[in-house]
């Protein structure tokens, strides 16, 4: 699976740069038409080329990207995919109830995360050494609320409540208890 920190720079290099193409259309197209004491020498065959030519890059745009998404794949196919480990976990007064002291992964195990809430609104996060998020999910009480994750290198994340749920809610971190070792 690709990391999702990798899908991120590339998005955001690409979406960036059709949005100031849109920008700079849209500076040029004003100020062709604002100038003062001159009528508008716009040509339509040359403006509407160039809208053209946004529309095919943007859908061309989500085209290439529409797979990068780390786990897009992984969510269409997965009433045919069973998971390698099942952690069932819950939460209840501003508290992560785990089923070990720390969850042991494998390196290319599919890992499911079940996670229920009995009282509030929660987050489930995963996040790198580095404080950046790697995935997360809304805890709805009542609720199904789980992801599947495929992890592809050993690492080292901390669990975090990603939703407001109180002044307690920030409290909830659980430093290093998901563990991705190589086989």
């Amino acid at each position: 699976m690709i990391d999702s920190q990798v899908v991120l720079n590339g998005q955001t290099i690409a979406y960036t740069s059709y949005a100031i193409a849109i920008i700079l259309l849209m500076l040029w197209f004003g100020n062709k038409i604002t100038k003062s004491g001159k009528t508008s020498n716009v040509s339509s065959t040359l403006f509407y080329s160039f809208v053209t030519l946004l529309i095919v890059l943007g859908v061309s745009l989500h085209i290439v990207t529409y797979n990068t998404i780390p786990w897009a794949k992984m969510d269409l196919d997965r009433k045919e995919i069973k998971a390698d480990k099942v952690f069932d976990i819950s939460m209840e007064n501003h508290q992560f109830i785990l089923p070990s002291e720390k969850l042991i992964i494998n390196v290319n195990d599919k890992a499911m995360f079940n996670v229920t809430s009995k009282d509030l609104t929660y987050g489930f996060g995963l996040f790198r050494s580095d404080n950046s998020m790697l995935f997360q999910m809304q805890v709805v009480p009542g609720h199904l609320n789980d992801i599947l994750w495929q992890f592809d290198k050993p690492g080292v994340y901390t669990i975090r409540s990603t939703e407001y749920s109180g002044p307690k809610g920030a409290q909830m971190i659980l430093k290093d208890v998901v563990e991705v070792v190589a086989n």
